[in-house]
């Protein structure tokens, strides 16, 4: 049969579009109004792992803007080749035997019993996985906008369970998927113990992070991993491991952000490590591995990286560098960040995000001599509500304290002001606040 079969007909309306098979799935909750399909089930019905039903086929010519009848025949002639790539069995022509006994078909009958209790043991089907693939995705995006109060249990308790679930029977692809899953909640816990500086923490989820992403066989997971373990190394004071396991992750190929994320994260590392070269080379990298980006990221929110955090990065690392050429750039880059932030739907907009580009951009404008802007983006940093301020915000803000003690400001009210505001801003928050929102980027 020449005609189009299902699979590849969705695929080529995807292609078509220019959208991913999330964003297919995504339009698609959209259309049916549940929210229960994934990127992943838009890949298998492409793959013809499974056929759409025709309920699915009647959202999905919507979503395609094509007539149902298009589907239902490309789905036929799917089954149709199915049924013609069945194979005959020719049995073997042998001499006649005796009948088996019943005993001996008998105990033959309790074997095969014996097995079907062993399939129905499982604990997980493709739907349990789908839901808590679904579940991850939404934590993922609501960490960035979400206080941590909200989710922290949330993403605890659904580890866990996933963990638990782990522990029992599945099939071989529902193992993988799951620890796919359960790789992504360890880094979310990963990123809560970022936010209030449990450093040590974050570590040891990252190491388990990290090993289901080897038992997955995953390479978008290891990547990402990768990328969280050289934001803890950063924020626990050594930039030169950071750059070291930013530019590892790099070896893992996988479509959507990560490439870009990880170049950022080394030119950062480098920059402040004392490598202005090598740190301007990976400044390079990460724009080209955003030029070249294929494919959207399968997980969103903090399992992406939007184009806002990619300039926050660059104005962060031209800082680090630094020189009158550098400051410029820092402040192009810090400028538009804040902007695209701005502009962010509220559930991308990342609040820590936001503070950090303007916590730049007041640095940059100190380096550059305009002290009364600087004063007034600052002041906008330390306005902001204390669950708003995770640890590497008063890492940070604790260095800029001591550029305004340099020499040429003493004397100044108005940097003595700021100083102290500071100093009264870190002491507040010196023990984390439990209803920190977002995690150190």
């Amino acid at each position: 049969m020449g005609e189009l079969g299902i699979g590849a007909l969705l695929a080529r309306l995807r292609q078509d579009l220019g959208k991913s098979q999330q964003g297919i799935a995504n339009r698609y909750n959209e259309v049916e109004g549940r929210g229960a399909l994934t990127g992943k089930e838009i890949g298998r019905y492409e793959r013809e792992v499974r056929i759409p039903s025709e309920h699915a086929r009647r959202y999905l010519a919507e979503v395609f803007g094509v007539d149902q009848v298009l589907l239902d025949r490309a789905a036929a002639a799917s089954k149709a080749r199915r049924r013609e790539a069945a194979p005959l069995s020719v049995p073997a022509i042998k001499e006649p035997g005796p009948p088996p006994s019943r005993r001996t078909l008998a105990a033959d009958a309790v074997a095969s019993a014996r097995f079907a209790r062993f399939l129905a043991s499982r604990n997980a089907d493709e739907t349990a996985v789908d839901q808590i693939d679904a579940d991850v995705a939404r934590l993922s995006r609501h960490f960035v906008s979400h206080p941590l109060a909200d989710l922290h249990d949330e993403i605890r308790d659904l580890r866990e369970e996933t963990f638990e679930t782990l522990r029992g029977r599945q099939r071989p692809r529902e193992t993988a998927d799951l620890l796919v899953a359960a790789g992504r909640l360890c880094g979310l816990s990963a990123h809560v113990c970022l936010d209030v500086g449990a450093y040590d923490s974050a570590a040891t989820h990252a190491r388990t992070a990290w090993a289901c992403a080897e038992a997955a066989g995953h390479n978008g997971l290891r990547a990402w991993v990768r990328a969280a373990e050289s934001l803890i190394a950063f924020w626990s004071g050594d930039p030169a491991r950071a750059a070291d396991l930013a530019r590892l992750g790099q070896q893992y190929t996988a479509p959507g952000s990560i490439s870009a994320r990880l170049a950022s994260l080394e030119a950062r590392a480098l920059a402040v490590a004392g490598d202005p070269r090598g740190a301007a080379t990976a400044l390079v990298t990460a724009e080209r591995a955003r030029e070249t980006m294929r494919g959207g990221d399968e997980v969103p929110g903090i399992f992406s990286f939007p184009d806002a955090k990619q300039f926050t990065y660059a104005g962060t690392t031209h800082l680090a560098i630094g020189g009158d050429h550098n400051v410029r750039h820092a402040i192009e880059a810090a400028e538009t960040a804040v902007d695209l932030y701005r502009e962010a739907a509220d559930d991308d907009r990342s609040t820590f995000d936001l503070l950090a580009a303007r916590l730049d951009l007041a640095q940059g404008h100190l380096f550059a001599g305009d002290l009364d802007a600087a004063a007034v983006l600052l002041g906008s940093v330390l306005s902001s509500p204390p669950g708003q301020l995770s640890a590497s915000i008063v890492t940070r803000l604790g260095k800029f304290a001591s550029q305004l003690g340099a020499a040429k400001y003493r004397g100044s009210p108005q940097v003595a002001a700021l100083r102290e505001r500071m100093k009264s801003t870190a002491e507040h928050i010196a023990a984390p606040a439990a209803d920190l929102s977002e995690p150190p980027t």
